[in-house]
C-alpha cells in the first residue's frame, strides 16, 4: 500500500469525525443524558482497525458535545470517555474486546451525570452502561465483524492486507 498523502489523510480523519458529529446530532433526544444511545458509538471500532482514527472520534464527540443540555460537563466528561476508550481500543487484541472498553469507562459519563444531580453515580453509570453496550456490543460489533472481512472496506479506511492478516492472528 503507497503512503498516503497529508490531505488525503485529513480528509479521511475529518470524514469520520464528522459522520460521529451527524450520527450523534440527529437523534440528539437519546444521544444525551441518563438513558442515551448513540448510534455514532458503533464507529470506536474505526480505531481498532487504525490508530489515527482516535483522532476523529475525540474531535467528533467534542463537536457533537457542543449540542448537549449538559453544557461543558459533556464536552469535558463526555469527552474523556471517548479519548479513554479509544485508546484503549487502538491496543486492544481482538474485536470483541475493543468493544468492552467504552462499556466498561461508561463510570466517567455517570460521575457527570452524578455530578449534574441527575441521580445516583451507581444508577447513572449503570444506566449508560446500558446504552453504551446496545449501540457498541449490539450494534457495533456484529457489523464491524463483518466489515473487517471486506477487503473493499479495510481499504477504505486504509488498512493494508498485511495489518488485516497480523490482526487476525
Amino acid at each position: 500500500m503507497q503512503k498516503e498523502k497529508p490531505a488525503a489523510k485529513i480528509a479521511r480523519l475529518a470524514a469520520v469525525a464528522a459522520i460521529y458529529v451527524v450520527l450523534t446530532v440527529a437523534v440528539a433526544p437519546i444521544a444525551f443524558g441518563p438513558l442515551q444511545f448513540r448510534i455514532s458509538e458503533i464507529l470506536v471500532f474505526l480505531c481498532f482497525f487504525r490508530r489515527d482514527y482516535c483522532l476523529s472520534l475525540i474531535a467528533g464527540c467534542a463537536l457533537a458535545n457542543l449540542f448537549s443540555p449538559f453544557g461543558w460537563y459533556d464536552l469535558v466528561f463526555g469527552t474523556l470517555h471517548t479519548a479513554v476508550s479509544v485508546a484503549a481500543i487502538s491496543f486492544s487484541p481482538k474485536l470483541w474486546v475493543a468493544g468492552l472498553f467504552p462499556v466498561a469507562f461508561s463510570f466517567i459519563i455517570g460521575a457527570e451525570l452524578a455530578l449534574l444531580g441527575e441521580g445516583p453515580f451507581w444508577l447513572m453509570t449503570v444506566s449508560v452502561m446500558a446504552g453504551e453496550a446496545l449501540a457498541v456490543m449490539g450494534l457495533g460489533l456484529p457489523v464491524f465483524t463483518l466489515l473487517s472481512k471486506n477487503k473493499g472496506f479495510l481499504k477504505a479506511v486504509g488498512v493494508s492486507e498485511k495489518q488485516s492478516n497480523e490482526q487476525k492472528s
